[in-house]
């Protein structure tokens, strides 16, 4: 480093393209030129009018410092607000959008650049804002509370690449279609307005109570608390409250009602830590904030031999509770609406819960639900993804009238899913899931469940595909690992007849067709009504000379899929090699066309 090296606190801004590499292979040039007008007549006049300055660019990206966090955080609402404004009249596909992040920190000042981990911080933060949105540290919100009148939504702690600590974030969109106006600073400025109750469910993690009269045990109870924050704030179907607002009720009685209300939480979660000698009690319960409702409540004892393993094994029992006890409740109150109440999240939600039983009554029911859910919010990353995920079903289990265009339309949902949430599990199991339908596309799914599960390690749905992957791959004992850590996160999840089917598809490719047969049937059992096992079923046993049992199972398949043949089995998706089955097929007698 040079001689002029110093330190300074300062506002950091990371912006970034949404999209870039996607923009330029559709229009390079026109593409290129568009960038460059916005940076000149808009993005930089702007940041020399807050008192800013551009530290350098960065191919499709920017990094900015400012001398005031509420001019950084002002600039940054204004900016993306005026360039929301600009492609209206363009398809979505070709719209520019950024992501914005802002931080206040300290940072080596080495000439003209800057560097340390507050720059750091602000990239990781651009990284987690919405398209089209800015996302800010739990410092700047600090700062610009009741100086700006652009509402942040509470991310909660999220986790970062290369960040020792989880980072407290706020979200702002423009998509509220409220004007952004800077009130300045100083006395007298107005006060930020309480957050309304969000569309999509928000939680909140009260302080676990230490119950054993032990002040060392506090550290475990704080840490359980803190773990589960965490660990719910991966699910992008819920809007974890910050610990620092939850903290500020520890030690105090509790009216839990009033709590929800004062932090604007749909659902509450809270517990207890009790010792007695080495062995600890941990006991939660989910309360509904509006009724005061128990939902669910366990209690999970362990040694405190390894206390950090113990930690973050309680910490995963009560959030794979949790979480799809949250959404099932969601389910049922939305359940109670008229279709002309029903939000962008209600409508994705009674999708979700048709897509659960994939059948395809189900299925085309959820579609317009899911459409409809995107229209009404179409920078909705699991809306992108719920409907590539039924169209790519309707497609592939022959329920669609135009089983291309379907398909089509789903890789292209599924693109954009991982373009609007990258941070969200579940556009990257989609994404996986579609592309394991194409040519060698199983190894590429394969590392879309491990990107999802780096993002949320108790996210089911992805250690279920995982697992299934693994198996078609020939990983049967990491298969079995991902199958059964799915069962134990969610012992009731209606995709585990999914899950069950991909394991089936691998075993059949080893050609251990007695496993098959024995998988199949006990699969059966609890999922009478889905085609697939008995067609697995039925190749098997053909595969095995056990040609009358697997007829019989052929009368099954077409008695729930009337006009099933050879010819639509060949589309069938997940299917490295398909034409070993379609052989087994063809010997237990379904027909060719």
């Amino acid at each position: 480093m040079s001689g002029s090296t110093q330190r300074r606190l300062t506002a950091i801004v990371s912006a970034d393209v949404v999209g870039y590499s996607r923009l330029m292979g559709l229009d390079e040039t026109g593409t290129h030129a568009r960038l460059q007008s916005r940076y000149s007549s808009l993005i930089e006049p702007m940041i020399s009018a807050h008192g800013g300055r551009v530290v350098k660019l960065m191919g499709d990206g920017l990094l900015a410092e400012f001398l005031s966090v509420v001019d950084a955080v002002s600039w940054a609402v204004e900016v993306q607000t005026k360039v929301a404004e600009l492609d209206t009249d363009r398809p979505d596909d070709q719209r520019i959008d950024y992501r914005v992040g802002v931080n206040l920190g300290d940072v080596i000042v080495d000439g003209d650049d800057i560097f340390g981990d507050g720059v750091n911080v602000a990239a990781r933060l651009q990284e987690m804002a919405e398209p089209g949105g800015v996302c800010i540290s739990a410092k700047v919100h600090a700062e610009v509370r009741g100086k700006l009148t652009a509402n942040f939504t509470d991310g909660g702690a999220q986790t970062a690449k290369n960040i020792a600590q989880p980072i407290q974030i706020w979200r702002w969109s423009p998509f509220d279609g409220k004007p952004v106006e800077y009130s300045g600073a100083g006395e007298g400025a107005e006060q930020e307005a309480p957050l309304p109750l969000p569309d999509k469910p928000s939680i909140a993690v009260l302080p676990f109570d230490n119950m054993s009269g032990d002040p060392e045990q506090e550290y475990f109870a704080d840490g359980i608390t803190e773990d589960i924050i965490t660990e719910l704030s991966r699910f992008r179907e819920f809007l974890v409250i910050a610990r620092n607002s939850t903290f500020v009720y520890k030690g105090a009685a509790k009216d839990l009602t009033a709590v929800a209300r004062e932090l604007n939480a749909r659902y509450v979660v809270e517990g207890s830590v009790r010792k007695a000698g080495n062995r600890v009690r941990v006991t939660a319960q989910l309360i509904e904030g509006d009724t005061n409702t128990h939902l669910w409540a366990d209690r999970f004892d362990g040694d405190l031999t390894d206390i950090f393993t113990l930690q973050d094994e309680i910490t995963s029992a009560i959030v794979s509770a949790v979480a799809p006890r949250s959404v099932q409740a969601e389910a049922e109150r939305s359940a109670k609406l008229s279709a002309t109440q029903l939000s962008a999240w209600d409508s994705l939600l009674r999708g979700r819960v048709l897509l659960a039983a994939l059948d395809k009554e189900g299925v085309r029911e959820a579609v317009p639900l899911l459409r409809t859910a995107l229209r009404q919010d179409p920078r909705n990353a699991q809306a992108h993804s719920w409907l590539a995920y039924a169209l790519f079903a309707s497609s592939s289990y022959g329920w669609s009238d135009d089983p291309v265009s379907d398909r089509d339309e789903a890789t292209v949902l599924a693109r954009e899913a991982v373009s609007l949430g990258p941070d969200d599990a579940l556009s990257h199991v989609v994404s996986g899931v579609i592309a394991s339908d194409t040519p060698n596309g199983v190894e590429a799914a394969r590392r879309a469940f491990e990107k999802a599960l780096q993002i949320n390690p108790n996210f089911a749905m992805a250690h279920g595909c995982m697992g299934g992957c693994q198996a078609i791959l020939g990983d049967f004992a990491a298969a079995r690992k991902h199958l059964d850590l799915a069962a134990r996160l969610s012992p009731l999840d209606p995709g585990a007849v999914i899950w069950q089917a991909l394991y089936n598809m691998g075993l059949y490719g080893a050609e251990r067709y007695e496993d098959v047969v024995k998988g199949a049937g006990e699969a059966m059992r609890t999922n009478p009504d889905y085609p697939g096992f008995y067609r697995h079923r039925a190749a098997a046993l053909a595969m095995l000379g056990r040609i009358e049992e697997a007829r019989d199972d052929i009368k099954q398949v077409l008695r729930l899929v009337p006009g099933f043949t050879i010819e639509r089995a060949r589309h069938l998706p997940f299917w490295p090699d398909i034409e070993p089955f379609l052989n087994g097929l063809r010997k237990a007698g379904l027909p060719e066309e």
